[in-house]
């Protein structure tokens, strides 16, 4: 639904994702201000944000493969953890640049990745959370077992560079991350516009429907886990060498189970859902850790155990409420929200309910079924 007074005269105007000049403005501006923000040398939240952008091209990617298609994956963390060991060792074992290693380590995510999603043309659902979820222990005990990856010592990959100048700080490889992540949000975006998303949603919604129609699940399930493992990949690349270590407990079981969690609760089948999701239990988690020597000091006789806890405990509890109250996320509040804004200055709705017209309740808690008086 567009605007009240906007209308489109072309298709392209209809196909656009930035339609308005007001979209346009706040656009620019808001680009604007990210690129801005690394001059007033806040350092703890250009840390944050880089930490934000590295997760949103994670849970992106997991996006594609459960949101759009319908696929439950446990393995993200693996993944990303490949596309970390995978540029260390190309830039240091080998000595490639970081710019060629980083679109390689999301390839070669993306490759063990069609490994991960051969069995999903077969099992589907538990069964198919628990094979990912296998996969992320086989993909962790290579790790720890090779020479290669430094087994539980780790890597420590060079900060990327371009000439002499080294993006070796946090202020400076910020640039570079959050580049790469509006990549990343563009293509993810403009992807369920296409062909292939549509194809990813009829999978979603119901498979069998789907081969009828003609399309070869086999070949788009096995694409979908490529494009999440190669999301994956990119954001295991970055994070290498921003952190500059990679060691096998950065990418836990729990790192996983985490970004489902943000999938959940941002919403899925929305790019928003993504973000929503992240900026949602990272500030969620900041929060808890802030707070948690507060809580120990002042009920000192709940011990330290509760109060180191007090992180998990909380993902638990939001992750709960949401599936209860909201299963559908933050971004069906956000659409509803959109949908209330852009009805203004016509307070009122057709409810093919009751048939007749109802005002609006702004914002309402359900999306209304929009239509004409008879």
């Amino acid at each position: 639904m567009l605007p009240c007074g906007v209308y489109n005269e072309r298709y392209a105007q209809d196909m656009a994702v930035v339609r308005t000049k007001r979209h346009w403005a706040i656009l620019l501006i808001s680009l604007f201000l990210l690129y801005l923000f690394p001059v007033f040398d806040l350092q703890y939240f250009i840390s944050f944000i880089n930490y934000l952008c590295i997760t949103f091209i994670i849970v992106l990617g997991l996006q594609v493969v459960t949101g759009f298609c319908g696929q439950v994956s446990f393995g993200q963390a693996a993944f990303m953890a490949i596309g970390a060991y995978t540029s260390a060792i190309l830039t240091l074992k080998f000595g490639f640049s970081f710019w060629l290693a980083l679109p390689l380590s999301g390839l070669s995510a993306g490759v063990i990745g069609l490994i991960g999603g051969a069995p999903s043309l077969r099992i589907k659902g538990f069964y198919l959370a628990m094979a990912t979820l296998a996969i992320h222990f086989l993909i962790m005990w290579l790790i720890m077992h090779l020479e290669i990856t430094g087994s539980t010592q780790g890597l420590h990959p060079a900060p990327p560079s371009i000439g002499g100048f080294e993006f070796d700080s946090d202020g400076k490889m910020y640039y570079i991350i959050v580049s790469v992540m509006l990549l990343m949000t563009y293509g993810a975006k403009n992807m369920m516009r296409t062909r292939l998303g549509r194809a990813f949603v009829a999978i979603r919604d119901n498979d069998l429907a789907a081969e009828v129609m003609g399309i070869n699940l086999y070949r788009y399930k096995l694409l979908a886990f490529f494009i999440s493992c190669f999301y994956a990949g990119i954001a295991g690349s970055l994070w290498a060498h921003w952190i500059m270590v990679v060691h096998p407990e950065q990418f836990t079981v729990l790192h996983a189970v985490w970004y489902v969690g943000m999938l959940i609760v941002g919403g899925m089948s929305l790019t928003a859902g993504a973000f929503f999701g992240v900026v949602f239990l990272r500030g969620l988690d900041e929060l808890v850790m802030f707070s948690s020597p507060f809580l120990a000091s002042t009920f000192p006789w709940l011990g330290t155990h509760p109060a180191a806890s007090l992180g998990v405990t909380a993902f638990g509890l939001i992750l709960i409420i949401f599936l209860i109250f909201e299963p559908r996320g933050i971004a069906h509040r956000w659409e509803i929200f959109k949908t209330s804004y852009r009805l203004y200055p016509f307070a009122y709705y057709y409810n093919s309910s009751s048939r007749k017209w109802d005002k609006v309740i702004f914002p309402r808690w359900d999306i209304p079924d929009y239509g004409y008086p008879s």
